[in-house]
Order: structure tokens, then C-alpha cells, then sequence
């Protein structure tokens, strides 16, 4: 048997440009792909963090993600989530290719966060304020930048050399870009006020406890919370969730792994019935956002791996 085509990191973002894969994204949406009908991935513990496993068929093809989170990578230089996809034709079953892991959820996830902002952002959304400084950050960066017409990006993050150097990158792309790090009262002052101000607000972090005041985010911004996949963990808090039009990717994902929602309905702050709708719901036009923030809610789905790494595959052959 000849070795399977591996598609890196390189070859990945020139086969699937970010805009590319927002498109593809919607397209499978809008052919019919229901969401709510994605196998719920099983999460292992590991004793060095966890193993996700994410499977999805799709028309001609099938494909499984094994994706590894280790808490303690950075501490040794290695990246906290790691993984590879394997793609499979979906008449035979047979092998047709690995997929950098990283890299196809380094796409994907801001992929699906512009897709949703296409539709919740304003259209003249200028101002950016992204928690967090790695891949996931700066991938948002670039996806919101290829749907909204952004000219200002604040970066906040813990560490200030990273998130220095993700501002410089900002920069290089024509940018205005600024960056708040630390804990001190004055930096407090400096996110609630960015907060306040900002168009769309994307959290890209592995916070278990919110990142800021939900009262602070302004009527018609958009937020995108994308960090957390456990119930018990959650970016934004209950006054945000109350005041807001959510948007899940799926309802049944959302009630399982979203703490951001699970926790204000534990607490009786919503009921389940707050629930805007799904992804496909907001792409076909069924969800019309209110007067309040507009929040999506994302933990990241196999069909989403699926739909771009069998584009990658396509594009390659």
C-alpha cells in the first residue's frame, strides 16, 4: 500500500485559504447538513490532559479527528493541542489522506467564527478586541478580517511578549493594533473599556471563569466565544448570555460541552429556550437577532474538520 498524501500546515492554508473554507462552511450548511445529526465526539482522559475524538460522514467522504490537549505543552514548547485528521472515501471506507490536526483546527474554528459573524456583526464592524495570543487569536484575526472591514485590533492576553507579538503581526497587515496585559487594576480599566467599545469581541482562551463584565459589551456587538468545550468552563458570563441573541452550533453539542450556556442554565439565569438557534438556523434565516449583543457560542464539530480537510484533499488531487 502507497503512503498516504500528508497534507501540512503549508499546503493546507494554499489548498483552503480562510475565505475559502468560510465559504465552503456555509455551502454545506445551505445544501441541507444539519448540525444537530454530528456524532457527540467522546473525551478521554489522558494522563498528561485529554484525547478528543471526532468522527463525521459526509456524502463521499467520512473522516476522524484524534486531537490531544495538554495542558502542561507550552510549559515544554510544545503546542497545547496537537493532533491529525484521517480522511476516509465514503463508499469504500478506504484511506485517502492525513491532515496536520493543528493546522485544520487553526482554519477551521475562525473559519466558522467569521461565518457567524458575517451574519451577527455589523457590516461596518471596524474594532476588534481579542482575548488570548495563540494560533486560535491570531487565526481569528485573520478570519474576521476577510468578512468585516477591520482597522483596529486590542489584544489581551497574560503574557505581554506574545501578545506584543501578535499585535506586531496585526500591524503587518495595515493594522492598528494595541495590546493590554497583567492584572492590575489599571488593566482591568484598560479590557472593561475596550470592551465597551469594540464591534466584535472574539475569546480565544483556555479561561475556566469569564473574561470580562457581560454588562460592558455594547447593544449589536458581536461576540465570539470559542475557548472552552467543557460544561464546567465558560469565556463570558451570565449577564452577557442573558442580555444576547445566542447562537450554538448545534443545540445538543451546546448542552453538553458548553459551559457558557450550561452554567447560566444551571443557574437559572436562562432556560434552554434562550437559545436563538444553530448555525445552519442563522445561515438559513430562521434567527432574527434582537436589540441586545449578538453572542456564538462555538466548541468546535467534526463536520467542520470534515468539510474542509475533504476540500484539501480535492484541492490536492
Amino acid at each position: 500500500m502507497n503512503a498516504l498524501p500528508y497534507v501540512d500546515a503549508e499546503a493546507l492554508g494554499r489548498l483552503v485559504p480562510v475565505t475559502r473554507a468560510v465559504q465552503l462552511l456555509e455551502e454545506a450548511l445551505r445544501d441541507g447538513l444539519d448540525p444537530e445529526d454530528t456524532p457527540q465526539r467522546p473525551v478521554v482522559d489522558l494522563p498528561g490532559g485529554q484525547m478528543l475524538l471526532m468522527p463525521a460522514a459526509i456524502r463521499a467522504y467520512a473522516g476522524v479527528k484524534a486531537v490531544t490537549i495538554a495542558p502542561d505543552g507550552p510549559e515544554r514548547d510544545l503546542p497545547r493541542i496537537q493532533g491529525a485528521y484521517l480522511l476516509f472515501d465514503g463508499g469504500t471506507l478506504s484511506p485517502l489522506a492525513v491532515v496536520d490536526g493543528i493546522a485544520l483546527t487553526s482554519l477551521r474554528t475562525p473559519a466558522v467564527s467569521a461565518l457567524a459573524a458575517t451574519y451577527l456583526a455589523a457590516a461596518d464592524a471596524s474594532t476588534l478586541v481579542v482575548f488570548g495570543s495563540g494560533p486560535q487569536a491570531w487565526g481569528h484575526v485573520l478570519a474576521l478580517r476577510a468578512v468585516r472591514p477591520m482597522e483596529h485590533v486590542t489584544v489581551v492576553a497574560r503574557h505581554e511578549g506574545r501578545a506584543e507579538a501578535m499585535a506586531a503581526r496585526c500591524r503587518s497587515l495595515g493594522l492598528t493594533a494595541r495590546t493590554i496585559s497583567g492584572d492590575d487594576p489599571g488593566t482591568r480599566a484598560a479590557v472593561d473599556a475596550a470592551v465597551a467599545g469594540a464591534d466584535v469581541i472574539a475569546c480565544c482562551t483556555t479561561a475556566r471563569d469569564p473574561l470580562f463584565p457581560g454588562k460592558l459589551a455594547r447593544d449589536g456587538a458581536a461576540i465570539l466565544a470559542v475557548g472552552s468545550h467543557e460544561p464546567d468552563a465558560r469565556e463570558v458570563d451570565d449577564d452577557l448570555v442573558a442580555r444576547s441573541c445566542v447562537v450554538v452550533e448545534s443545540r445538543a453539542s451546546a448542552l453538553v460541552e458548553a459551559g457558557d450556556v450550561i452554567v447560566p442554565i444551571r443557574h437559572g439565569t436562562i432556560t434552554t429556550g434562550h437559545l436563538a438557534g444553530n448555525l445552519a438556523e442563522l445561515i438559513n434565516g430562521s434567527i432574527t437577532a434582537g436589540p441586545g449583543p449578538r453572542l456564538f457560542k462555538s466548541t468546535g464539530m467534526a463536520w467542520q474538520d470534515l468539510v474542509v480537510a475533504a476540500a484539501a484533499y480535492e484541492a490536492w488531487t
